[in-house]
């Protein structure tokens, strides 16, 4: 099978009657391509930036943006608070999203042992993901919110896993992977940390500027650090279920 990586220049790339079947894009740039007369039954996109901005997505000549969101606020209650403004709304969301990673904290606890390590289709485990979401907290909150030199906390799962990512001092993440009671500790006080956070946060605070840890540069308030967060808690969360959903239809998925 022919494999492009990121050294290899596609933009402005014209197909025709090119055979994709199966084929598998991750990580990439799909922006602004065009489609006609295509074949996509039983395609499967996931872009958890689809409704940023000005964004649209069209099929067929109509933009599935307002649905698709529609029904992910549908499946799960709460997402759609993610972008709160004032600091009641915030505490209420976090609320919101408290409860539903409880339920599904509960229902791994119910599922074979095995079941916090498995990938499906090479994505993060749910262990990873927890890992992952301890590294988000650090990073926006720890970093950039509370302004702490050294915020990160060694099991953070990198978008690299142990990989040099140019962004992090990676010395500082642990190469040994930690057990699921190391990783759900952690995660509880993270998650305490953005609940402790909220209790006090006035709008003042929320209108002051911080550093994108990303882009120093470019400067974030710290309400939209705190969108953040919420973003990647829902994503994150979405892919979880998605993979937790195979995992329980095909246990060797």
């Amino acid at each position: 099978m022919a494999s492009f990586t990121r050294s290899d220049d596609l933009q402005g790339a014209e197909f025709v009657d090119t055979n994709l079947r199966g084929a598998r894009f991750v990580g990439a740039d799909l922006s602004e391509v065009v489609m006609r007369g295509v074949e996509v039954r039983a395609a499967d996109i996931d872009a958890p930036w689809l409704s940023d901005g000005e964004t649209f997505f069209r099929v067929n000549g109509v933009n599935v943006i307002p649905f698709v969101e529609a029904e992910l606020d549908r499946r799960f209650p709460g997402r759609s608070e993610r972008r709160a403004e004032d600091p009641d709304d915030l505490r209420a969301a976090w609320a919101a999203l408290e409860r539903t990673w409880a339920a599904t904290l509960e229902r791994v606890a119910a599922m074979p042992a095995d079941t916090v390590d498995v990938s499906v289709a090479g994505e993060w485990s749910f262990a990873q993901t927890l890992r992952h979401l301890v590294l988000a907290t650090d990073m926006w909150l720890g970093g950039a919110i509370l302004e702490k030199e050294q915020p990160f906390h060694p099991i953070g799962q990198t978008d690299t896993g142990t990989g040099d990512d140019g962004r992090l001092d990676m010395s500082v993440f642990t190469t040994v992977k930690p057990t699921y009671a190391e990783v759900l500790d952690v995660r509880a006080g993270r998650v305490a940390m953005v609940r402790d956070f909220l209790a006090t946060v006035t709008p003042e605070v929320l209108a002051a500027q911080r550093k994108n840890p990303h882009a120093p540069d470019y400067p974030e308030t710290v309400l939209s650090c705190l969108h953040v967060i919420l973003e990647e808690e829902w994503e994150h969360h979405r892919y979880a279920v998605r993979d937790l959903d195979t995992i329980e239809a095909k246990p060797d998925a």
